[in-house]
Order: structure tokens, then sequence, then C-alpha cells
């Protein structure tokens, strides 16, 4: 661990996804994956864990060193390829009560120089198998919950004028802040930063609009809102009754659009980190809830790709709404991670929606859960929209248009 990383904040990032994210309860197993890097904290998550009753703690760590060595020596079969036991071995734990908790710190440009069609294959083959393990997360069955940890590679991208332990250093007091950690007593900050946002959840589940719609620089956007769909933020409870904060940092208030009832145009007004490389200056058109152009400055052919991994790809499953103000945003800082970034912006997500954002979602089959206008896909990438010269209206059922942001804030 680097020298320049505080270990008494360290600690209390631990306590809190152990507490506060994953909201542990005693004898509960959890599945921890993380990069090999990120081993000091999860080494303190364990020892917090184990003190609040954990079961077992399992974590797999991956590397960024082994993940190169595949794409530069393996067999060409091997990007067709993905460990279905692993997943099928986590669906089996989650089934049994399990918690989750993910460490998100990659590099985000581990692959930049790799063959962007080798990524692609690779990603779909991993988003197949990984299907069984993550639909107790789409679905909201289990608690879980996700947490930052700087990698050298990622520290060197944010801060590249640094020496890399210096970035390390300096990257990790910016996920403590922006994780509320940096106070007295990060627990009760959590509650009362949840209760916060649960005031805006029930504003605009009392409103119950049928759309939104967003106008900004290249941005003129009708977006449907899915039949039955319900706005959450901050801690929620899972189907299994215990209530979580999936994400630390989170500022979103977020639900499922309507995967057939989007039309127009949006620019992403942040870069895009997926698969170890930037998208940047990203622009689409929707018709009829598809996205039928896009473009991009940099990186417009890994967007492509990405929008064409399956049918569902090209429609939206997520819509969320984030303040200008938010501290990540009036950070400055650019993260390439889309754990953060996203909460420096308003965003949408291609891809899969979250059930549990429609009423009853989650007793619903495929077929039903595509009437009320969920979307499917084996993907879900958000991508960010917002800014301080974006306007959101909400249109209510009879047509009324009523300000939800202005200038980038709550209006």
């Amino acid at each position: 661990m680097s020298s320049h990383i505080d270990p008494d904040k360290l600690d209390k990032l631990a306590e809190v996804a152990v507490r506060i994210g994953l909201n542990l309860q005693k004898g509960q197993d959890i599945v921890i994956t993380a990069p090999m890097e990120a081993a000091p904290l999860v080494r303190r998550i364990a020892v917090h864990a184990y003190k609040a009753g954990a079961g077992i703690v399992t974590p797999f760590f991956n590397d960024d060193a082994i993940t190169l060595a595949r794409y530069e020596h393996a067999q060409d079969e091997s990007f067709d390829r993905a460990p279905n036991w692993l997943f099928e071995g986590m669906a089996a734990a989650y089934k049994s009560g399990a918690a989750r908790l993910a460490i998100t710190g990659d590099d985000p440009m581990m692959l930049a120089e790799q063959d962007p069609a080798k990524i692609a294959r690779l990603a779909k083959a991993n988003s197949l198998a990984a299907k069984p393990a993550m639909d107790p997360i789409v679905g909201f069955e289990v608690n879980w919950n996700i947490v930052a940890y700087p990698s050298a590679g990622w520290a060197a991208k944010v801060y590249p004028e640094l020496p890399v332990e210096q970035a390390q250093g300096k990257l990790m007091d910016a996920i403590f802040a922006a994780s509320r950690i940096d106070g007295d007593d990060p627990v009760a900050d959590w509650e009362a930063h949840s209760a916060r946002l649960q005031k805006r959840v029930d504003w605009l589940n009392d409103m119950n609009f049928s759309a939104l719609h967003y106008a900004g620089p290249g941005t003129d956007l009708h977006l449907g809102l899915a039949d039955g769909h319900i706005w959450k933020g901050g801690a929620s409870p899972a189907l299994n009754g215990i209530v979580c904060q999936p994400n630390i940092p989170t500022e979103e208030v977020f639900t499922c659009p309507h995967a057939y009832k989007v039309k127009g145009t949006v620019a992403a007004t942040k870069p895009l980190a997926h698969q170890g490389n930037v998208i940047e200056d990203i622009a689409v058109r929707f018709e009829a809830g598809r996205i039928v152009e896009a473009t991009a400055s940099k990186g417009e052919d890994v967007l492509k790709s990405l929008l064409n991994t399956d049918d569902g790809a090209s429609r939206i499953g997520e819509v969320a709404l984030v303040p200008h103000s938010s501290p990540i945003s009036q950070s400055g800082i650019l993260f390439y991670n889309t754990l953060f970034d996203e909460n420096a912006s308003c965003h949408i997500a291609v891809g899969q929606c979250y059930a549990d954002t429609i009423e009853g979602g989650s007793e619903l089959s495929p077929e039903e859960l595509k009437q009320k206008g969920g979307n499917q896909s084996i993907v879900h990438v958000d991508w960010m929209m917002g800014s301080d010269a974006v306007d959101i209206d909400g249109i209510t059922k009879t047509g009324e248009r009523v300000p939800v942001m202005r200038g980038g804030e709550w209006a």
C-alpha cells in the first residue's frame, strides 16, 4: 500500500462498506471481487465483516498483468470463453444468502493498446457467462455494495503529473472525500445523506411523470418513463429485506426509462472509460427508443461495438438525475471511472434495466417487463449527459411541463 494512503481513513471506508453499504447481517457470507492492488482495503473489510458477525468472507482478485498476458499470448478461441463455473458458484452463493461486495479501481487504460475486436468478444463472453451471478444483483435480490481503491494505473491517469505513489495518495484522498469518509462520524453522515436523497425520490414518485425532456448544447431529448416506474436513490431494501447502500459514493436518484419511447439527440458531457478505452464526445440520436446514429471524436469503434452487443444494447435501461453542485462535480476531477463520474452528472445507461425500478418488476417475466418498457441486455453502461447548461422538465400524464432541473440544479 502506498505510504501516502491514510490507514485510518482506509479503515473507515471499510467500516462504511460493511455497515452502511452492505448492512451486513450476522451469519451472512460475503463474496468480494477486487483488483489485486486493493488487497489492503479487502483485508480491512474482512476485519469489519467478521466483527459484524460475517459467516465466510471469500475474495476473488483480478490482476492487470495476468489480463494483459491473455491478450498478448492466448489462443484466439480464448476470447470467446469465460469461466462459467465461477459465476455459477457466485450465483449459488447469492441464492444461499450471501452478500456481494465489489471493489473498483482497475487501470482505465489497461487495454488501450489491445485489439478492439478481441476486447468486444471477451466482454460479450464474460457478460453471457456472468448472467446467473448478475441477475440477483440486477434484480436487487441480495444486499450489495461497490466501493473504490486506487490502482497505480488509475491514479497515473487521473494525476499524470505526479509520481505514482503520490498520485495514489491524492486519488485515495479524493475517493475518501467523495465517499463521505472525512467527517468525524461517516456512518451518521451517510444516514443523513441517504435521507436527503429520499426526499428527492419521494417528490419524483409523487409527481409520477410520464416523461422527461432534456434541453442543452447538443441535447434535445424526449425520454418516456416505463409504465409503473419507481424512482430510487440512497439506501433501499433488497428483496431479502436488508436495507443497503449499493453505491459508495452516490449522489443520484434513478428510475427505469421506457425502452421504446425515447426520441431526440444527446451529447455526452464527460468522457466514458469503457473496456480499457476512453470514449470522448459521444453524440447519439434516438428514434422509437433505439440509437440510430452514434459518433465520438475518440473511441467511436468501441462505442459502436458496445451498441451492437445485442438487441438491447442500443436502448437505455436507466435514467439518473444528479445536481451539478454534487461534491464530485465540484471537485473538478475527471475520475475516468463510472462509479464516480456518473455521480458528477445526470446520466443514462444503455442496456439492461433494473427490475426493481418498475413496480413489482422483480416478479415479472422478461416479456412482462418488456411490455412495461423495461430493457433487456447483457450490458449496462452509464454515460454522462448533464451539466450546468442542461435543463430538465417533467411531463405529466396530462401534458403539463414541470421544471425538474434548471442549469443543472434541482428546480
